[in-house]
């Protein structure tokens, strides 16, 4: 049987996924910080959301940010994204939400300067079109039938699918957004010990940053609407992934849970091909279904690892997904509060010490409380907003360190300020839009894109 390969990387074994994973490793001092923060396009004068195509949509801002030296990237015809000279770029959610992938930093202080630089571009070309951008978790006020498909083929194949697994997978791709930060590990052990404190303390971190708490112009009864959200989308590729914290866990075991995570699609020739609910085992042995005799590539394997959602991931970085979107400061505040935890190695060794006698149980059931709970869910003899304490003070004392180790740069700190703010009140950004909704807005949302646009 002739074996056809798409793509100058061939993948033949699970030895090769491995490695591909390996390959992520870095030494301390080539670690970088790469920040990812969504935002909803609305009208201005009748605050509705924004369709791709006509002078004043979607596309037209895409072509006029290109004025800033951004470069088009096209799919079909159709310009779906832009990518810049330092790594970072552009991309657009299934909803028409803005997306930017930031370029991998140094520092908090240049990811901070990143999004401003970019927030200052997108609001100059907005403006010209009469648009404007809100940093939230969820659509306040627009109904599922009321927002744009953007034309990219992975998302119409993902909407099909996504009537199939779950209630809410489509709320996910076209009502959300959310805030993540990419983080480097240098070897298995260094990741095994961050994957377990990332995915022990992603409640935690979607408590701080809860900020999508109506639905359709009312409350929804959640403060995260966007994390309860995941937890009926697609459970075979979501949730808390308790075999990370199994005896043995490596690379390895990573490999063989995405290997039995179904498949969506395998990208040929500039087109999508569905192969939704299909094996990448059989892939793997070019015994594909459709595509009987071809061999992934290591670029098929990179596509098929970002469609696993759980609340941390791992491709050759690690990826915090616990939070809603927000504004500025919180954009900032994400990567300061896992760089502090991680990127130090007496602030990572705390913050395992804190979680690692916690049991499978006590993870799912913040999980499953936090997005109606936040800070107050409880925990032990207290609450989440006592762990929140201990875990802000080990993340401040990491961001210092690193201020004072070698190579000290400027000091990080000053970009936990306003977790710690949410921490000292006991009151998520949620809380605070719901007493805003319930007292001078008068019960109504309208206000939200007024004063919390970008």
């Amino acid at each position: 049987m002739s074996i056809l390969v798409a793509g100058p990387e061939p993948i033949s074994s699970r030895d090769d996924l491995i490695w591909a994973l390996e390959r992520g490793n870095k030494p301390k001092a080539d670690w970088r910080i790469g920040t990812e923060h969504e935002k909803f396009p609305f009208r201005l004068k009748d605050r509705s959301p924004v369709a791709y195509d006509g002078e004043h949509g979607i596309r037209a801002i895409l072509e006029g940010m290109q004025r800033f030296g951004w470069k088009p990237i096209e799919e079909g015809g159709y310009l779906i994204g832009l990518e810049g000279d330092g790594l970072g770029n552009i991309s657009l959610e299934p909803g028409g939400q803005f997306e930017l992938s930031g370029a991998p930093l140094e520092n908090l202080h240049q990811t901070c300067s990143e999004v401003h630089d970019h927030l200052a571009q997108v609001k100059e070309v907005a403006a010209e079109h009469d648009i404007g951008f809100l940093g939230l978790g969820f659509t306040p006020n627009w109904r599922r039938d009321e927002i744009p498909v953007m034309p990219k083929g992975r998302y119409k194949i993902m909407t099909e699918y996504m009537k199939k697994v779950g209630t809410m997978g489509l709320d996910m791709m076209y009502r959300s957004c959310t805030v993540q930060v990419n983080l480097d590990f240098a070897s298995e052990a260094d990741m095994v010990q961050k994957l377990r404190v990332g995915i022990a303390l992603q409640p935690l971190a979607t408590a701080l940053f809860a900020n999508s708490p109506f639905t359709e112009g009312k409350p929804n009864g959640y403060l995260s609407y966007r994390s309860h959200v995941w937890t009926d989308t697609d459970n075979e590729r979501a949730g808390m992934v308790p075999f990370v914290f199994e005896e043995g866990f490596g690379f390895e075991r990573w490999v063989d849970y995405a290997l039995d995570v179904p498949m969506y699609f395998v990208y040929r020739d500039g087109k999508y091909i569905d192969v939704t609910g299909q094996s990448f085992r059989d892939f793997l042995k070019g015994e594909l279904p459709g595509m009987k005799g071809e061999l992934p590539t290591r670029g098929d394997w990179n596509n098929h690892l970002t469609t696993i959602f759980p609340e941390a991931r791992i491709k050759n970085y690690m990826e915090m997904r616990g939070a809603d979107g927000g504004p500025w400061s919180r954009i900032c505040a994400l990567p300061a509060f896992w760089v502090g935890l991680m990127y130090d190695q007496n602030s990572l060794d705390a913050a395992w010490d804190l979680v690692k006698d916690w049991t499978d149980e006590e993870r799912q059931t913040l999980r499953n409380e936090v997005p109606r709970l936040g800070l107050n869910t409880p925990f032990r003899q207290g609450t989440l907003g006592d762990v929140a304490k201990q875990v802000l003070n080990i993340s401040r004392a990491g961001l210092t360190a690193r201020a004072q180790g070698d190579g000290a740069g400027a000091d990080e700190t000053i970009f936990l300020s306003t977790l710690e703010d949410i921490v000292h009140l006991n009151r998520t950004p949620a809380e605070e839009l719901l007493a805003l909704y319930n007292g001078r807005w008068n019960g109504s949302v309208a206000p939200v894109f007024d004063e919390f646009a970008f």
